[in-house]
């Protein structure tokens, strides 16, 4: 598990929203996270598999940017934002195992073949009838 540190992320309150009553128009209890990869001191690999993943939540310029809204407090919704990084960083840390090529078997080739020559055989069959 890799710590992330504090330093390196960016926070900013905002008013949440949905429903809640007045406590939503008046309160900013949510919160933007903003981690910018390229200057993070994380290691290289992880920064490298954390630009390239397919995440909404990574910018072009290589900024991840959660929204923690779940909760009605800022100190809750701060900690729910630094769980879900700290998943999205561990999720990144995790090297993919490299794919085997695999070749197909004769007995499948060969059934391949076969079920290609019953194939060509009823459309043979299906041509003019003739005396």
């Amino acid at each position: 598990m890799i710590v992330i540190d504090p330093a390196d992320i960016e926070w900013t309150a905002i008013r949440a929203q949905g429903a809640g009553g007045q406590n939503v128009n008046k309160v900013s209890s949510a919160v933007h996270l903003r981690f910018d990869i390229h200057t993070s001191s994380l290691p290289d690999e992880v920064k490298r598999r954390l630009l390239l993943l397919r995440d909404a939540r990574v910018t072009a310029d290589g900024v991840v940017v959660v929204k923690a809204q779940r909760y009605r407090s800022q100190e809750k919704n701060r900690d729910d934002a630094v769980a879900r990084l700290q998943d999205l960083v561990d999720a990144a840390a995790i090297v993919p195992r490299a794919r085997k090529p695999t070749k197909p078997t004769r007995g499948s080739q060969r059934r391949r073949v076969d079920s290609k020559v019953k194939r060509g055989q009823i459309k043979t069959t299906r041509g003019r009838v003739t005396d």
